[in-house]
Formats: C-alpha cells, sequence, structure tokens
C-alpha cells in the first residue's frame, strides 16, 4: 500500500513566522513514516512558497531563531504532488483561513478548521462576542481601529481607561504575545497601542484579569470535541505575563498537568474549551486559553493551530491525557483524510 503524501507546511507571512519553522521540525521529527511521507514546504516572509533540502535547520540555534530562506527553489499550490498540507502556520495568513481558502480552492485536503472558523479564531474582536453569546464570560475591554485613532487619541486613551489598570493591549490579529503589553498608566498605554499597532490595524485593550493561567487542548476524535486534562502556566522568571520569550527563548515558565484545581473546576475549564471549540465551528484541533480567579473562569482566546512542537503545550496536555505526540500527528493526518473537500465550513 502506497503511502499517503503530506506536505509540512511553515514560515508564512506573520510575526510567528520563526514558531512555525520550530513547530515543523517537531511534526517532521515524530511522524511516523511507516504510513506516511513527509515533504517540507516552506512559505518565505515575502509569501513564496518554496522547497527547501532534506535537513534544513528549523530550530533555534543559540539566540538564532529559523527562517525559510527567500533563495530557495520557488513552487506552487498545484505543483506540490501531495495528497495533504500539513500547515503548521500560526497567525496572519496561515492561522487565519486564507492558507484553508487557497486548499479549499486548490482541492486539497488539509489538517485544522475550515475558512471561517480559522478567521473567526484569529480574530479576537469577533471570537470574544460568539463566546459571551455561548455563555463563556471574557476580560472587558474595547477595540482600537488604526483609523479611528490616528483621528481621536484622548478620546479612546479615555475611554480605555475606563476599563481599570492595569490593562493589556494586544494585537487582535496577532498569536505568541507578538505585540502584546501590559500596561499601568496612560502614558504607557499610547505607547503600548501605538506598538501593537506595528502588528495589525485593529488592537484590543482588556482589563488585566488577576488570576491564574490555564490551558485545554481540544482534538476531535471520530467528529466529536474532546478536552485534555487541564495545564496551568507559571511564570518563575523575570516576566510580567507570559510573553514571547517567556514562551520560546528562555527556561522562565512551568507547565503543570494536571492543574491543581478545586473539585469540578477542571472539569467545568475543559467543558468550556469544547463550548468555545464548537460555537466557532472548529475542526482538527485547537487549544483554548482561559484565567481562573477562583471564583470565575474567563476565556482568554482559543488558538487553532496552536504551537505544535513536543514540548509544547499543546503535546504536553494530550501526553497527560494518554495520546503521544505521535498519536496525534497522525489522528489529525487521519481526520483530515477524512473529512470531504469543497463544503461550506
Amino acid at each position: 500500500m502506497a503511502k499517503i503524501k503530506v506536505g509540512i507546511v511553515c514560515g508564512g507571512k506573520s510575526s510567528e513566522h520563526e514558531i512555525s519553522c520550530i513547530s515543523a521540525a517537531g511534526v517532521l521529527s515524530a511522524i511516523d513514516t511507516s504510513k506516511y511521507e513527509a515533504k517540507l514546504i516552506g512559505i518565505t516572509k515575502s509569501g513564496k512558497w518554496v522547497l527547501p533540502p532534506e535537513n534544513y535547520q528549523l530550530t533555534i540555534e543559540g539566540e538564532k531563531l529559523p527562517e525559510i530562506s527567500e533563495e530557495l527553489p520557488e513552487t506552487n499550490i498545484a505543483e506540490l504532488g501531495v495528497d495533504l498540507l500539513f500547515p503548521v502556520l500560526h497567525g496572519p495568513y496561515g492561522e487565519d483561513g486564507t492558507f484553508q481558502g487557497q486548499c479549499e480552492m486548490a482541492g486539497i485536503k488539509y489538517v485544522g478548521s475550515g475558512v471561517l472558523a480559522s478567521a473567526v479564531g484569529m480574530d479576537k474582536s469577533f471570537a470574544k462576542p460568539i463566546f459571551q453569546a455561548h455563555g463563556l464570560e471574557v476580560a472587558p475591554g474595547m477595540v482600537i481601529n488604526e483609523s479611528d485613532w490616528q483621528i481621536d487619541q484622548d478620546r479612546i486613551l479615555a475611554k480605555a481607561t475606563e476599563f481599570g489598570k492595569p490593562l493589556f493591549v494586544k494585537p487582535a490579529r496577532s498569536g505568541s504575545s507578538r505585540g502584546t503589553s501590559k500596561v499601568k498608566n496612560v502614558k504607557e498605554l499610547k505607547v503600548a497601542i501605538n506598538f501593537a499597532l506595528q502588528f495589525d490595524t485593529k488592537v484590543l485593550v482588556e482589563s488585566a484579569i488577576i488570576g491564574r493561567e490555564m490551558e485545554c487542548a481540544v482534538l476531535q476524535l471520530n467528529g466529536v470535541a474532546v478536552a485534555s486534562p487541564v495545564g496551568e502556566i507559571k511564570i518563575v522568571g523575570d516576566h510580567e505575563f507570559y510573553d514571547f520569550e517567556a514562551k520560546y527563548l528562555d527556561d522562565s515558565t512551568q507547565v503543570i498537568v494536571p492543574a491543581k484545581l478545586e473539585f469540578g473546576v477542571q472539569e467545568e475549564i475543559a467543558n468550556f474549551a469544547t463550548m468555545a471549540f464548537d460555537a466557532l465551528g472548529c475542526e482538527g484541533l485547537a487549544r483554548v486559553d482561559f484565567f481562573y480567579t477562583g471564583s470565575k473562569i474567563i476565556i482568554n482566546e482559543i488558538n487553532t493551530m496552536p504551537g505544535f512542537t513536543s514540548t509544547s503545550v499543546f503535546a504536553k496536555l494530550w501526553e497527560v491525557g494518554g495520546i503521544s505526540y505521535k498519536d496525534l500527528i497522525t489522528n489529525l493526518i487521519e481526520s483530515a483524510i477524512a473529512r470531504p473537500l469543497n463544503v461550506m465550513r
């Protein structure tokens, strides 16, 4: 029986380009080669599709992050010669429905959520009202569009301060905490908004929730969303919050799985995670992030293509849940193969 040809796609035009490369290295190292023939496909920061050679550097070397070179031989989605694409693409132009739409147009099956769920999950300003409509609590906040910011900064700053202090400022359509700041006064707030606008034309300002950071992975098994054990993120280094450096560049973060929680809270968070997954119409996989204050569970965001190395939070949660990293990859590929193409979803 011929092996299924799987294209592992990484890189992309987003600020999470380098993290995508690291995720791809993980998948390539663990994919079941008795079933699948893996092919690395890169997307450069300018958006070119390229074919990296075998053993292309995809991991961190010292403090140097990996990157898909613009000098590699070009290709396009119609010439790939694969049965399925596994896009370990994070952020805009990969996790936001654009890549998924390209696959649908080309008639190529792919791992993960469809066009709509990917787009809404990426844009926190759209996801939050949907979560609220399904009974999930979100942090109070507001959306700032770049065009409005250019016209009336004083009014916007005055409105934003109504949500208390400290505040979090983040791009609406970014991930890995890129462009995110924690601020304690109006001067910092103005700087943070301008910083976030470097990553997106739309910015969220939210009340900082004082609580424990909880994460839950969701996997679709036989069409049903199933939640992993809940984990807690603990920052032990010198970081104000769970920022990019804490996530990827140093050892300042601990993931405790399962999280030590009062009776029933673990189950409630897991239930909320699958509710969020189903509310957006997600498929395949997602990681859902929450805050637990001791009395409330507040959803922070959903990631429809979370960091996907063997040591990522998603993999760690499922390892405790009884599914190995290799089996996660197999499950996602088989689910994507079974899913029909050209279905509006």
